[in-house]
């Protein structure tokens, strides 16, 4: 099986990007984020693309659907749809007598803290004398930059000429020898610095910035400041772009992504979209009117709609009903079967 083969294989089995790098790549990689240390056999890592639907952004680009983006846009990617196109990838390779190991997109036991890349004392040691504590960290955007996948941008997400910044990523590690891709060599990020004007956690610096060497190829990105982009994306520094009164539910791990990605995907989407640099281009534009934010200085009410329809026919329930519902019994507080009313025909 070659390159050429494998490549068909990942598409056929779902994947939009498929990249190869050989592991001499890692070469100069600090010792816990050295992916030959997981598999000292291995010949190439192979990294596949799935992009993340420019659909899944609408609800929270509306403001009235904010589940779809930490569902579809995230939870499907890397827990379900990556994973499944993984393993059959992994079978095939299997197959043809080729180790590989597959690698899904997820934080857990790295002795690297994946947010702010501190190295976790007294979380691990290692197994043996010469080896990295366990878990090794594997930095998935630079493994897509080492396959020739695309570029990592000002505001340190990964940006590919199909997709710009639309995409999650997921690697395979084997011993099966393959023609590698070449290092990316375009421009896609322009610094146009959307993405720092639009950051409502203020996380993306304007001015400051990190430049490390990679398969020597010299990269700069900005100063992040990660737990800046924890607060913010739970709705900005100040919850202007988190309509919710209460905590979101964490739904599938993802739901605090309520600002969804604002700056970092959203506003760098549409300066791409509009500059024509990516190839996934659309019919009709992302945004028609500015972007809305919640004015909490305002006492929360009722809208004149839901009092006419809901207050009228007592269907008006506190919130935490909604969490506490299964302590109580079938029906609510009152234990009677609430009357049943159809939007669509009452």
């Amino acid at each position: 099986m070659d390159a050429n083969e494998v490549k068909e294989h990942a598409r056929r089995l779902g994947a939009d990007l498929v990249g190869i790098a050989p592991m001499i790549r890692f070469e100069g990689a600090p010792k816990q984020m050295d992916a030959r240390y997981i598999f000292p056999g291995a010949k190439s890592m192979i990294v596949l693309g799935f992009r993340i639907a420019r659909g899944t952004l609408r609800g929270i680009e509306e403001g009235t659907l904010f589940s779809n983006y930490p569902s579809m846009g995230y939870a499907a990617l890397n827990q379900v749809y990556g994973p499944m196109v993984l393993w059959n990838l992994t079978r095939l390779l299997e197959d043809e007598g080729y180790e590989t190991i597959p690698m899904l997109n997820a934080n857990g036991g790295e002795a690297i803290n994946p947010v702010t890349g501190n190295f976790r004392k007294g979380w691990s040691r290692p197994a043996s004398d010469g080896k990295p504590y366990p878990d090794v960290l594997v930095h998935f955007r630079l493994a897509a930059y080492l396959a020739g996948l695309g570029e990592i941008g000002w505001s340190k997400v990964f940006l590919t000429p199909q997709f710009g910044p639309r995409q999650r990523f997921a690697i395979l590690l084997t011993d099966a020898e393959l023609e590698p891709d070449p290092i990316y060599e375009g421009k896609i990020c322009d610094r146009c610095k959307q993405c720092v004007k639009h950051c409502h956690g203020n996380a993306i610096s304007m001015h400051e910035s990190v430049k490390v060497t990679v398969a020597g190829h010299e990269l700069e990105w900005n100063k992040l400041d990660p737990l800046a982009c924890e607060k913010g994306i739970q709705g900005g520094t100040n919850r202007e772009l988190d309509p919710f009164e209460g905590d979101y539910p964490r739904l599938y791990g993802y739901g605090r992504a309520i600002e969804g990605a604002c700056g970092c995907i959203r506003a760098c989407m549409i300066h791409l979209e509009e500059r024509r640099k990516i190839k996934n281009l659309f019919k009709n534009k992302f945004r028609s009117s500015p972007q809305w934010q919640i004015d909490r200085s305002k006492p929360y009410e009722l809208t004149k709609e839901v009092v006419e329809y809901y207050a009228d026919r007592g269907m008006i329930e506190d919130s935490e009903e909604y969490i506490t519902y299964n302590k109580r019994d079938n029906y609510g507080t009152e234990g009677r079967k609430p009357e049943i009313v159809n939007p669509l025909v009452d």
